[in-house]
């Protein structure tokens, strides 16, 4: 069986974007940059691969599941597939128009069960917080990129989740001189 892995970068006060989902304050050059842009090569979009000069390795994912407010800022800047080297689903409470590459569900819930019986890679929960508390049952592993910046308000890790206590085993922390702290936890910790 796969996993769902939520995958994500964050501010030390554990916002995942500002209030207007930006997140321009989150470091992207930097010793921790070899870990973004080698071993999570397949979390980045496709304009990320072109500047770069690399192609997915597909290794780690062969899914991602985002939100509407994740996919709109690639769909402003004309990219209406921003990884086309994934199986891309948006959940929305809405019908979408999108390309035909991405499927839209209005029920992530039931979306990651079904895909979490399917042979293949791991499933990566790209953002958003709200959609990632309403998986947070399902999510077997934390990779939380911890930025050296406090924002005070945006978009928290979990959204608005209610209170409803899901403990995850810390199985690893790297720290860098960049600041970037990357913590790993696996759901087999849960209470």
């Amino acid at each position: 069986m796969r996993n769902l892995v939520y995958y994500v970068a964050v501010s030390i006060d554990g916002y995942i974007a500002d209030p207007t989902g930006g997140f321009d304050a989150f470091l992207v050059e930097g010793d921790h940059a070899s870990v973004v842009f080698g071993e999570y090569a397949d979390a980045l979009p496709v304009h990320a691969h072109a500047a770069l000069g690399i192609e997915p390795p597909k290794t780690r994912f062969d899914t991602v599941i985002m939100g509407w407010n994740t996919l709109t800022p690639a769909l402003n800047l004309g990219i209406s597939s921003p990884y086309p080297h994934l199986r891309q689903i948006v959940a929305s409470r809405h019908p979408r128009d999108v390309d035909p590459a991405i499927t839209v569900t209005d029920d992530p819930l039931a979306m990651v069960r079904s895909l979490k019986r399917e042979d293949g890679l791991d499933v990566w929960v790209c953002g958003g917080g709200e959609l990632a508390g309403s998986l947070l049952s399902e999510i077997d592993r934390l990779v939380i990129k911890r930025h050296p910046v406090v924002f005070g308000a945006g978009i928290p890790l979990f959204g608005n989740a209610p209170y409803d206590p899901h403990a995850f085993a810390l199985t690893g922390t790297r720290s860098f001189e960049s600041g970037v702290v990357i913590e790993e936890y696996d759901s087999s910790g849960r209470a």
